[in-house]
């Protein structure tokens, strides 16, 4: 999505930030499949230690993505349950009901890249509008 958003030239107006919904990856960089993937892609990235996110990043935020249904109960418990409609699966922006690929599970990288790139390019579409 940061790559999307500087090149379409909008890096003032929308923020991008990754946070954590589980206190388990705290401190983590991006995961190595991930990094292989983006490097195949050639969409830059810096190293990150991940952190959890907060109510004060509901407060801040306009829109907060999940990628997944357990990331959707999590964002709920966190935010209280989601009393200003922010918080949304990303493949709502495509139409579709249904979670990322999770390369976790699966080791396909190539499924979760399509996946999240289509809901982000929508996303964007949402913003842009």
């Amino acid at each position: 999505m940061k790559d999307m958003v500087r090149k379409a030239g909008l890096e003032k107006e929308i923020l991008v930030d990754s946070k954590a919904c589980r206190t388990d990856e705290i401190g983590s960089d991006t995961y190595y499949g991930t990094k292989n993937k983006l490097r195949e892609e050639g969409i830059p990235f810096t190293p990150r230690k991940a952190s959890q996110i907060t109510v004060a990043d509901y407060d801040k935020y306009d829109y907060i993505i999940g990628m997944d249904s357990e990331n959707m109960r999590d964002l709920s418990r966190i935010t209280k349950g989601d009393p200003k409609g922010k918080t949304h699966r990303l493949l709502e922006f495509v139409g579709e009901s249904r979670d990322v690929a999770d390369p976790w599970y699966t080791d396909d990288f190539d499924a979760t890249y399509r996946d999240v790139a289509i809901g982000c390019e929508a996303l964007l579409k949402t913003l842009t509008k």
